[in-house]
């Protein structure tokens, strides 16, 4: 494909990619790509078979092999995972064909947490990392995430370079000799990173007696998740706990918590967890049937690590969707919190930025910098477990003498139109459903609506100190939503 016209003749010129691509009709625009940006918050997002498909995976791993070639020191691998949808073994299989034409030497990890290949592209000091998996999102999508050799998410300039080679705004050097990569499988390698996730924990640290669900949403995680907890002496309960592309994320996981509210009910559990697709994100249970989401866990953990003084200037790292009542709470213990965009790479930039140790996302997407760079949902779950082993109370008592949510309803407006949904700032109409509830609730509440940056959907989140008003804007501003945007 990309490579056996790259190398057509003898002639090392610069090639122009819009000759080529007029000339071809391989290049972009034949793959069908959007006017709008392709990287939205967590790497490119879409339905198999429409955006990503194998050409398009091809062609995107091809450019990826080059850019990461030209902005990276590693001379290593580039390290591939992914998750249990269907569609991952094609986008698998035609990234590590374009990179492998890039001269790029692939190692395929096989199925496992998107955690587990940040880690492991630090470890063994990989070019970078490939994820295939939508995280969160249903069966029929899937996504390419994109880390740097220190397991990060790739930079915003460095993924612009990607799509504009992708679009064909650039010229490419002839090659003028075979220079291919080699495709490894190196499954084996998982059981490094949960070795990893052991050694960030006390050498001491023992579960026995504490009984643990573990709702393993049909994803990447039901091997390692389970493995772990056993080892450290836990009675663990499993749910939807097998690879299964066709369920993977349905009505279970961290987005649908009811199958583990009901199990840690029913088992008389002292606490329980539901990971996403990819593992990157968790929500717990405590014993009461209660969810803990990510605020809840960044601060029990900022509180330890303040304790122990590893929490440089007080700081943590939260987003726009963070509660109030988590930062008033934090803010009476002498910290700070600093907002950022949702998006956990929103919240690794600022990490890098201001030196904080620990952020995340109110979703359970949780950074500790003491340990990796990237969200992980079953490093976090292991760190919640042992905060609660240490304080010999249960999980339900640590909340209770944390702090109190104010009120806060998101509510989510399938908006199909991509133009649309990405544009809906310049809707005017909107914009002024806005400022009437903002103005009505004042210093008492907060609006936040915003385009999902990996599902077509607009969010509507509305925080008040008084429920009834919470509930009311919402109501007020979906309607405008719909009107606006749908209709």
């Amino acid at each position: 494909m990309v490579t056996s016209l790259l190398r057509n003749g003898n002639d090392p010129k610069k090639i122009d990619c819009h000759e080529l691509r007029a000339q071809t009709g391989v290049l972009p625009p034949g793959l069908g790509l959007p006017a709008s940006p392709l990287f939205g918050t967590d790497g490119i997002r879409g339905k198999a078979g429409e955006l990503l498909t194998a050409p398009f995976a091809l062609h995107l791993g091809y450019w990826a092999g080059q850019v990461l070639k030209e902005t990276t020191v590693s001379p290593g691998p580039v390290l591939m995972g992914q998750d249990s949808r269907h569609s991952s073994d094609m986008l698998a299989m035609a990234i590590a064909a374009g990179l492998t034409s890039a001269g790029v030497e692939v190692w395929h990890l096989g199925l496992c947490p998107t955690p587990c290949l940040a880690i492991l592209t630090q470890k063994t000091e990989a070019m970078g990392g490939i994820m295939i998996s939508a995280s969160h999102n249903p069966p029929q999508d899937n996504g390419i995430k994109f880390f740097g050799s220190l397991g990060s998410k790739l930079s915003r300039p460095i993924t612009q370079q990607i799509e504009a080679r992708l679009r064909g705004s650039c010229s490419i050097q002839n090659p003028t000799h075979n220079n291919w990569g080699k495709i490894s499988h190196q499954t084996s390698l998982v059981h490094d990173y949960e070795d990893f996730l052991r050694q960030t924990l006390p050498s001491t640290l023992n579960l026995a007696g504490m009984r643990v669900v573990l709702d393993l949403a049909w994803g990447a995680a039901v091997h390692v998740a389970p493995q772990i907890f056993r080892a450290l002496g836990a009675e663990v309960i499993t749910l939807h706990d097998r690879p299964d592309g066709d369920r993977i994320n349905v009505q279970c996981g961290s987005t649908h918590l009811e199958p583990l509210q009901q199990s840690v009910l029913a088992r008389q559990a002292d606490l329980g967890f539901a990971f996403d697709g990819d593992a990157d994100r968790v929500i717990a249970i405590d014993s009461l049937g209660r969810i803990v989401d990510g605020d809840y866990i960044l601060y029990l953990w900022g509180k330890k690590l303040l304790e122990q003084e590893q929490l440089p200037n007080t700081l943590l790292i939260g987003t726009v969707m963070a509660n109030l009542g988590f930062e008033r709470a934090w803010q009476k213990l002498g910290g700070q919190l600093l907002r950022t965009d949702v998006g956990d790479q929103h919240v690794q930039s600022k990490m890098w930025e201001t030196g904080a140790m620990l952020g995340g996302e109110q979703s359970g997407h949780i950074i500790c910098h003491h340990h990796s760079y990237s969200g992980d949902g079953v490093q976090a779950a292991l760190h919640l477990a042992t905060l609660v082993q240490q304080a010999g109370v249960g999980l339900s008592e640590l909340i209770d003498q944390s702090f109190q949510t104010y009120p806060q309803i998101l509510r989510n407006i399938r908006v199909e139109d991509r133009e649309r949904r990405l544009n809906w700032q310049n809707c005017s109409a909107l914009q002024l459903a806005i400022a009437k509830a903002e103005q009505a609730m004042g210093s008492s509440g907060r609006v936040l609506v915003r385009a999902s940056g990996t599902e077509p959907l607009i969010r509507v989140m509305v925080e008040s100190s008084q429920a009834k008003s919470a509930e009311f804007w919402t109501n007020h501003l979906v309607r405008a939503v719909e009107k606006s945007l749908v209709s």
